[in-house]
């Protein structure tokens, strides 16, 4: 990508030079949403690897500033409250109530190669998800998501990774 700039004596355009080591911003073409069935509205849904277990209907919500794991995820994974840190901030709920949660739990989050440790806020209430990953881990991981295209592209050691959500819906 360059930048131009009209230069005001001759109509000629001069361009800068992208920064050396400045990593390319990914992006998503028509060609990112083959296999996804168009038009849609769908949720962004993927499975993870968080603590160490495959964990499917994690959703990836990149309006939410927190990560939230729900009861079921919290009793798979074996976790007693004594693993819990205290979290006394209430959480406001997709239907506007609001929820005190239970405590929070460090754990870490691996997508390809790559691990992201975080803190999970965990919430007694129904969901549909069994986790939801949020801001926080999306900036670690350094990723950008598209719920039109139904996947997640971050860098990797080689290029960019995809994390491709096919077959993942609800």
């Amino acid at each position: 990508m360059s930048v131009a700039r009209l230069s005001t004596e001759d109509n000629d355009w001069e361009f800068k030079r992208p920064k050396k080591g400045a990593s390319p911003v990914p992006g998503f073409s028509d060609e990112d949403k083959i296999g996804t069935i168009q038009p849609h509205d769908d949720a962004l849904v993927v499975t993870l690897r968080i603590g160490g277990f495959d964990v499917r209907r994690v959703l990836v919500n990149q309006g939410s500033v927190v990560e939230v794991m729900y009861p079921d995820l919290y009793k798979w994974l074996n976790l007693k409250p004594k693993d819990l840190m205290a979290y006394d901030s209430p959480l406001v709920s997709f239907k506007g109530k609001t929820v005190t949660p239970k405590g929070q739990i460090r754990l870490s989050i691996q997508a390809g190669s790559d691990v992201v440790e975080v803190d999970f806020i965990v919430v007694d209430a129904y969901s549909s998800y069994t986790a939801i990953v949020a801001k926080p881990w999306l900036h670690a991981l350094r990723a950008v998501s598209s719920t039109l295209h139904q996947n997640l592209k971050y860098p990797s050691v080689k290029w960019w990774a995809v994390l491709v959500v096919l077959g993942c819906f609800l």
